[in-house]
C-alpha cells in the first residue's frame, strides 16, 4: 500500500467510513481520498462497496461512522445530494438523467435558468448562449438548442459533463462511462478527461475494464468485501496487479485465441430468411442442441434486434422459423411456454424490477407454474426463488431482498435465475456481463457452459470480443443487418471477429 500523504493534497478524504443496512457490513472503516486535480480510479467486484461508497460520498445514503472532508470542509454525518452538489461534487451515472423532449441547454441548466430581470420567466436566447460558450470551451460536438433526443448516447454523456461544470464541479464521479460508447467515442471521453485533470477537477473513475484503468488512472484504490485492501500509485497500476488485489488471488491468464468445434447433435432452432424491415434481412442459421452460437458485430448491426424478433418481442415481416423440428411464429407468451428464455441487453429497464424483491423477480417469469389457476403459491414462489438463490449465489441471499439494492452483477444472477428454475431448451442472452466485474463473469461463464453441458442451446449476443471466443462453439458476423461471415471449425480470436465486423474478412485466415 502506498505511504501515506498530508491531507493538504486531498480534495475528498474520508476516514474509517463504515456504512450497514440493518445488519450486514458494507463498508467496513474505508479509508479513501482523492487529491486535486487527479484521476483516481475506484475498483472491486461487485458487492465490493463501490457504489455504497459513492453514495455517502455524494450524499445518496449517511454513513453509520466515519468522516469526510471536501475541500477543507468536513461534512456532517447526514447530508444531502443537494449538500454536495452545492460544494461541487457531481455524479455521472451509468443510467442519465437528462429529460427527453428539451434541448442541451435546458438539459445543461435545468432548475437554474438564467431569467429575465426580476421575473420569472426564463431569458432563452441568454440561455442558449452560455450553454454554447460551455460547448465551445470544451470543443465538445454539440449545439445547445439540439435535442436531447436527436443525439447519441455519447453525446448526451458530455451533456451531463457540460451539467457538472456549469455548478462549477470540483470533483466529478463517473460510474461506468464507457459501457454505451464505441471506441471513437471511448477515445474523446479520455481526451475530455484528461483537459478536466488539466484544469485541476478531480475525477473518480469507476470502471470494469482494466484497461481503462490501467491507461487513465493515477491513483487506484481496490475495495474487497466492503474493506480497503491497497492503493496503487501510477507506476504499480497494472490489469494483473488490480485483478488479483479485487479477488484475492492470482487467475492465469485465458487464451486469446479459441478453437471452435462445431455441434453435430440435433437441430433445435431453423431460422429461414427472416426480415424485419429496417433492422434486418435474410437471416438464416440452424442452432443445435446444447450449442453456443455467438452473434458477434458492431453495434447497430441487428444483433439484438434478432433475438428480440426471434423470442417475439418484436414482429419478424418475412421468412420463417422452426423450433424442435415443427413451425413456430414466435411470441413471448409461446416463447415461456415453449421453454425458451430470454436475457435482455438492458437489465435495469427490461431485466427486473428493481423495486421487488428477489422472490417477486424470479416469480414473474414462473407465474404460469406458480399460479396456474390465477393465484400465486406463495410457498412455490419461495421455494423457487431459494432454489434460484442458491443456484446462482446470490449476495445476499435473501429472497425479501430488493433487487435494486444489489450490485450488478447480483442483478444480473438474478435475471439469469429466473430461467434457470424453468425447464429450459432455449435461450437468448444478449450481453451477459456489461457492466460485471471480472470474477461475478467467470461465474456467469460457468453457468452459460453448464446449461450447454445439461443440453440448453444458447444464441449469445455479446460486444465482448474474448467473451465470445471463450464461449461460442460458432459465431456468426452480422453488418449492416446482414450475417457477413460464419466461424466454424477453426481457430478464433477477437481480431478476427472485429476484422470481420468491419467488413474484412480473409477467408485464408480461417483455416488456422
Amino acid at each position: 500500500m502506498e505511504t501515506k500523504h498530508a491531507n493538504g493534497d486531498n480534495l475528498l478524504t474520508c476516514k474509517g467510513v463504515t456504512k450497514s443496512y440493518n445488519g450486514p457490513i458494507v463498508l467496513d472503516n474505508v479509508d479513501f481520498s482523492v487529491r486535486r486535480g487527479e484521476v483516481h480510479a475506484l475498483v472491486g467486484e461487485n458487492g465490493a462497496g463501490k457504489s455504497t461508497l459513492i453514495k455517502v460520498v455524494t450524499g445518496a445514503t449517511g454513513r453509520n461512522s466515519g468522516t469526510i472532508t471536501f475541500d477543507g470542509e468536513q461534512m456532517p454525518l447526514e447530508f444531502s445530494r443537494k449538500d454536495a452538489q452545492a460544494r461541487g461534487i457531481a455524479c455521472i451515472f451509468q443510467e442519465l438523467s437528462l429529460i427527453p423532449g428539451m434541448t442541451v441547454a435546458q438539459n445543461i441548466f435545468l432548475a437554474k435558468e438564467p431569467t429575465i430581470g426580476r421575473t420569472r420567466i426564463i431569458d432563452k436566447k441568454k440561455m442558449n448562449h452560455q450553454a454554447q460558450a460551455l460547448i465551445d470551451k470544451y470543443k465538445f460536438p454539440l449545439k445547445a438548442e439540439a435535442a436531447i433526443d436527436s443525439i447519441s448516447i455519447a453525446q448526451r454523456q458530455l451533456v451531463e459533463i457540460l451539467k457538472a461544470l456549469s455548478d462549477n464541479a470540483k470533483l466529478m464521479i463517473m460510474d461506468e462511462p464507457t459501457s454505451s460508447l464505441t471506441k471513437t467515442e471511448v477515445e474523446m471521453l479520455f481526451e475530455i478527461i484528461h483537459t478536466l485533470r488539466g484544469e485541476g477537477i478531480s475525477v473518480l473513475y469507476i470502471s470494469h475494464r482494466m484497461e481503462e484503468v490501467y491507461a487513465l488512472s493515477d491513483r487506484v484504490t481496490v475495495l474487497r468485501d466492503g474493506k480497503l485492501v491497497s492503493i496503487l500509485n501510477k507506476d504499480m497500476i497494472s490489469p494483473a496487479e488490480i485483478i488479483r488485489l479485487m479477488i484475492g488471488h492470482s487467475i492465469s491468464e485465458k487464451a486469446v485465441h479459441h478453437r471452435l468445434e462445431s455441434k453435430r447433435s440435433p437441430v433445435v432452432l431453423e431460422v429461414e430468411n427472416i426480415t424485419t424491415v429496417g433492422k434486418f434481412e435474410n437471416i438464416s442459421f440452424s442452432l443445435h442442441k446444447g450449442e453456443i452460437l455467438g452473434l458477434g458485430g458492431l453495434v447497430g448491426s441487428g444483433r439484438t434486434e434478432v433475438v428480440r424478433a426471434l423470442y417475439g418481442i418484436d414482429p419478424i415481416d418475412s421468412g420463417s422459423v422452426k423450433f424442435l423440428g415443427t413451425p413456430y411464429v414466435p411470441s413471448v407468451k409461446a416463447s415461456i411456454a415453449a421453454g425458451i428464455g430470454f436475457i435482455p441487453e438492458e437489465r435495469r429497464l427490461q431485466g427486473i424490477l428493481a423495486t421487488q424483491t428477489i422472490t417477486s423477480n424470479i416469480g414473474i417469469a414462473n407465474l404460469d407454474v406458480l399460479a396456474p389457476k390465477g393465484v400465486v403459491s406463495i410457498r412455490k414462489e419461495l421455494e423457487r426463488a431459494q432454489k434460484g438463490i442458491s443456484l446462482l449465489n446470490v449476495k445476499p441471499p435473501d429472497p425479501s431482498h430488493l433487487v435494486g439494492n444489489l450490485s450488478g452483477g447480483n442483478q444480473q444472477k438474478v435475471v439469469l435465475a429466473k430461467w434457470l428454475v424453468r425447464d429450459l431448451k432455449l435461450v437468448f442472452i444478449d450481453e451477459p456481463t456489461v457492466g460485471i466485474d471480472i470474477g461475478a463473469k467467470e461465474e456467469i461463464y460457468e453457468h452459460i457452459r453448464k446449461l450447454s453441458a445439461e443440453g440448453v442451446s444458447i444464441l449469445l449476443v455479446s460486444s465482448d470480443l474474448p467473451e465470445l471466443t471463450r464461449l461460442a462453439d460458432r459465431v456468426l458476423v452480422l453488418r449492416k443487418g446482414r450475417i457477413f461471415h460464419e466461424f466454424k471449425d477453426c481457430v478464433l480470436t477477437g481480431e478476427k471477429i472485429l476484422r470481420a465486423a468491419s467488413g474484412i474478412i480473409e477467408e485464408a485466415a480461417d483455416e488456422a
